[in-house]
C-alpha cells in the first residue's frame, strides 16, 4: 500500500469535499481548521515516531474528523467516520486501518474518550488551539458559528462562562501536548476569568448606576510579569530534556540489540565453527573475520553505553563562577547534603544561574547523545560491512576448496 500517495489523495478529496459542500455558517469548522488539525496531529505523531501505517491513520482521521458537519453538526463525528470508511473502502485499505480511523474520529466527540495512542493524538490535535496564544481568535469564530447554526444570540458573558467551564474540564491526553500546551492553556483560562470578572463588574454597575467605583488600572509591572515567557521557557527545557532522555533510551536499546545478536553469534562460532577448523582449514580466515566482527561490535556497543562518572565534587569557586551543573548527579554525589543544599539555594535564587544550569544540562545531554550515536553508528557499520566481508570469505573458501 502506497500510503504517501493515498495521503495526498485524501487531502485532495477532503479539500474538494469542503469546496463542494460550502456552508457559510461554518466560519470555524472549515478546511482551514481541518488543515490546522492535520498539522497538529502530524506534529504529535512525528514526536512519537509512529510507523508509516499509524502516521497515515492519524492523518486520515484528522482530515475527515469534521466532514460530517455539513449533514449533522450535533453528530458530525459519526458521519465523518462513515465518510472516511467509505473513502478508504473504495481505495481497498485494509479493515484494521479503517477501524482505527473510525475509532480516532469518534473519540473526538465531547467528552473525549480516546482508547489508544492514535485516538489520543487526534483528540489533542482537535483541541490543540486551546493551548495556543491565538486562542481567543478561534473562540470568537466558534461563538459566531454557534449563533449562525443554532439561530440564537449568545451573549459574550454567557459564552465566556461556557468557555471557562469547558477548558477547566478539558485535559490533554498525550504527554507531548501536556508539556507543550498546558501552561499557555492555563494563561488563556486566567485571561478569560479576568475578562469575565471585569464584564460582571460592569454589568453590576449598569444595574446599580448610583454606586460608582474607581476604574482599576492593572499595574504595568504586574502585567509585564504576567507576560514573561518563564513558563514557556521551562516547558521548552522539559520537552528538550524528555526528548534527549527518549533518544538516549533508543540509543541504549540499539546497543543492546547489537550486543545480544553478536553475543549469540560469538557463542555459535565458539561452539560450532572452531571445532571444525582442524578438518576444514579453508574456514580459518572466514571464521576469524566473523569472530573479529562480532567481538568488535560488542566492544564498541558496550563503549557507547558505558557511563562516564565525574569526580562528584564541586568547590566554592565553581559556585562563585557559576561553572557547576547541580542538576547532574555526577557533580555532587560525593558532597555532603548541607553543601549541596546551599548550592541549590544559590541556583534557585539566581535566575541567570538557574537558566545557565538548565542550558548546561541540556548541552551536556546533547554531548553524551552525540558520543553514543557516533559509536552506535560505527558499531552498525562494522556489523554490516563485516558481515558482508565474512559471507564473501565463506563463499570464496567454498568456491576454492569445494567444501564447508
Amino acid at each position: 500500500m502506497n500510503y504517501k500517495q493515498l495521503q495526498e489523495d485524501v487531502k485532495t478529496h477532503v479539500s474538494e469535499y469542503f469546496h463542494t459542500h460550502n456552508d457559510p455558517r461554518l466560519v470555524y469548522h472549515n478546511f482551514e481548521h481541518t488543515q490546522e488539525v492535520v498539522n497538529a496531529a502530524q506534529q504529535i505523531a512525528n514526536h512519537y515516531q509512529l510507523n508509516e501505517q499509524d502516521f497515515f491513520t492519524v492523518t486520515v482521521a484528522a482530515y475527515f474528523h469534521d466532514t460530517g458537519y455539513f449533514e449533522d453538526a450535533l453528530n458530525h463525528e459519526a458521519k465523518g467516520a462513515e465518510l472516511a470508511d467509505q473513502f478508504l473502502a473504495r481505495h481497498k485499505v485494509n479493515q484494521e486501518v479503517r477501524d482505527s480511523v473510525k475509532s480516532a474520529i469518534l473519540a473526538t466527540k465531547i467528552p473525549q474518550q480516546p482508547k489508544n495512542e492514535i485516538d489520543k493524538i487526534i483528540c489533542d490535535a482537535d483541541l490543540f488551539h486551546l493551548g495556543l496564544p491565538d486562542f481567543r481568535a478561534k473562540g470568537k469564530l466558534m461563538h459566531k458559528e454557534n449563533e449562525l447554526i443554532y439561530k440564537k444570540d449568545i451573549s459574550k458573558l454567557e459564552w465566556r462562562k461556557k468557555d471557562i467551564q469547558f477548558m477547566e474540564s478539558h485535559h490533554y491526553h498525550t504527554d507531548y501536548a501536556n508539556l507543550l500546551l498546558s501552561d499557555q492553556k492555563q494563561k488563556n483560562i486566567d485571561k478569560l476569568k479576568s475578562k469575565l470578572t471585569a464584564q460582571e463588574e460592569i454589568s453590576t454597575e449598569l444595574e446599580e448606576p448610583k454606586n460608582f467605583a474607581p476604574v482599576i488600572i492593572k499595574d504595568k509591572k504586574k502585567k509585564d510579569k504576567d507576560d514573561r515567557p518563564d513558563k514557556g521557557i521551562e516547558t521548552m527545557f522539559r520537552i528538550t530534556s524528555a526528548n534527549n532522555q527518549r533518544l538516549s533510551d533508543m540509543a541504549d536499546n540499539k546497543a543492546h540489540i547489537l550486543i545480544t545478536v553478536n553475543s549469540i553469534m560469538l557463542s555459535l562460532i565458539v561452539s560450532l565453527l572452531l571445532r571444525r577448523l582442524e578438518d576444514h582449514g579453508n574456514l580459518i580466515i572466514p571464521t576469524f573475520i566473523l569472530l573479529m566482527v562480532s567481538l568488535t561490535c560488542v566492544v564498541v556497543s558496550i563503549l557507547s553505553t558505558r557511563p562516564s562518572i565525574p569526580k562528584g565534587e564541586f568547590t566554592q569557586e565553581d559556585m562563585d563562577k557559576k561553572k557547576v551543573n547541580l542538576l547532574f548527579f555526577g557533580n555532587f554525589y560525593k558532597m555532603s547534603l548541607p553543601s549541596y543544599t546551599d548550592g541549590m539555594i544559590k541556583v534557585m535564587n539566581d535566575k541567570d544561574f538557574l537558566y545557565g544550569t538548565l542550558i548546561t544540562d541540556v548541552y551536556s545531554q546533547g554531548v553524551v547523545l552525540g558520543r553514543k550515536y557516533k559509536l552506535i553508528r560505527l558499531a552498525y557499520n562494522i556489523f554490516m560491512f563485516g558481515l558482508i566481508a565474512a559471507v564473501l570469505a565463506f563463499v570464496i573458501a567454498y568456491a576454492a576448496y569445494g567444501k564447508l
